[in-house]
């Protein structure tokens, strides 16, 4: 498959610009309740290339990442572009209420910045930012960040080990050690199979049954997910 396929092309911001090669200090910090992001993946990149792009279906790449955190797939589709890359600055997982900062110099030409991250305990969702476009006059900016379906896997919301894989249906881990066991399932499929906003997860207040394993009052989310800050130097 051509890297153009897998990659929806972005439209170009009517009589805007930006300045080339500056360097950003961009702090992310989730915003959630019980909510944990796996490592981040956040890259500068041209116009022509997005991690992601509502509407669309995922790409296998973007599927990988938002059903098990792997983010090597669209790590290696970015290199292979000149994107400017940075990847999992918080080292493991980013927790509710915790930032993590880091520096990323955006070459020539690439003039936005997109991130993603998977969301757990889910199935299939993520925390995403899609092109958006570096401003040119130096300064600091802040962006809130939604919670996204990649629309590759039904939302379950049962937590199974092995799950992780693509294709393979269940939430691969609960980080808080609050989930509970024994849920029939939420859903078994899902209408809409394209990247849209996640719905949230829905829960219940059954620990030991009921049709998720995940707690209501506390697994549920609102958007926004997460605040990015980016001061351009």
């Amino acid at each position: 498959m051509k890297l153009k396929s897998l990659f929806a092309v972005a439209a170009l911001a009517a009589g805007s610009s930006a300045v080339h090669a500056q360097d950003l200090n961009i702090t992310v910090t989730n915003l959630t309740q019980a909510i944990y992001f796996t490592p981040l993946i956040t890259a500068a990149h041209t116009a022509d290339n997005q991690m992601f792009s509502t509407g669309s279906a995922a790409s296998a790449q973007l599927q990988a990442m938002a059903e098990g955190g792997d983010i090597s797939g669209l790590s290696t589709l970015l290199t292979g572009v000149n994107a400017d890359v940075n990847e999992n600055p918080a080292g493991g997982l980013l927790a509710p209420a915790m930032s993590t900062s880091f520096m990323l110099t955006n070459s020539e030409n690439n003039d936005y910045l997109s991130l993603t991250a998977m969301i757990l305990p889910s199935n299939d969702g993520f925390v995403g930012l899609d092109s958006w476009m570096i401003p040119e006059e130096a300064g600091t900016y802040t962006i809130y960040l939604n919670a996204y379906d990649a629309g590759t896997e039904a939302n379950n919301e049962l937590v199974v080990e092995g799950s992780g894989a693509p294709g393979v249906a269940g939430i691969p881990a609960a980080p808080g050690g609050d989930a509970g066991t024994g849920g029939t399932g939420v859903t078994s499929s899902e209408g809409n199979t394209m990247v849209h906003i996640h719905r949230g997860n829905l829960g219940d207040d059954n620990l030991s049954g009921g049709s998720s394993d995940l707690t209501n009052n506390v697994h549920r989310w609102l958007n926004p997910v997460a605040k990015i800050t980016v001061v351009v130097m």
